[in-house]
């Protein structure tokens, strides 16, 4: 019932895997449902008209204690839905959150075997200018370290 236009954007796999685990669930579909028809304007809408007709023709006489008890009823119900909203809002944070842990920890498994290599590369770039020095009869180059020329 929500009038929101609609984004077509790109899931990760664990958000879209958790919203089907959610939609197996006949409970977690009703209070979506509900969700989104409440945090409408069309909520706001049938709620405005509902007590301008209830106070307009009306249905109860000064105080209107009927009206203030469904009033009352329909913030408690409001109020739990926003709880419910929250409950899923925050689950789809840790399923992201572990997936970006996940993610983080393969990035660092890469970076660590790129030094690894990297490292390789340099010792074996040595050997191959030690042999290269030795086979010319050149002078070896200096020892690795800090630049004398350096202030």
């Amino acid at each position: 019932m929500s009038v929101r236009p609609v984004k077509a954007t790109r899931r990760s796999p664990a958000s879209l895997e958790a919203a089907e685990k959610r939609a197996a669930n006949i409970q977690n579909r009703i209070a979506d449902v509900i969700t989104r028809f409440a945090g409408s304007m069309w909520f706001v809408y049938l709620s405005a008209i509902w007590f301008f007709c209830w106070i307009v023709f009306r249905v109860e006489k000064y105080p209107f204690g009927l009206l203030t008890m469904i009033v009352s009823l329909e913030a408690i119900f409001l109020s739990t839905f926003v709880m419910i909203s929250q409950n899923r809002a925050d689950e789809k944070r840790e399923i992201l959150s572990q997936h970006e842990w996940e993610f983080v920890q393969q990035e660092e498994k890469q970076n660590e075997q790129l030094l690894q290599l990297s490292n390789e590369i340099l010792e074996l770039t040595r050997v191959i200018h030690q042999l290269t020095v030795t086979h010319t009869g050149g002078e070896p180059p200096p020892a690795p370290g800090p630049d004398p020329k350096a202030p």
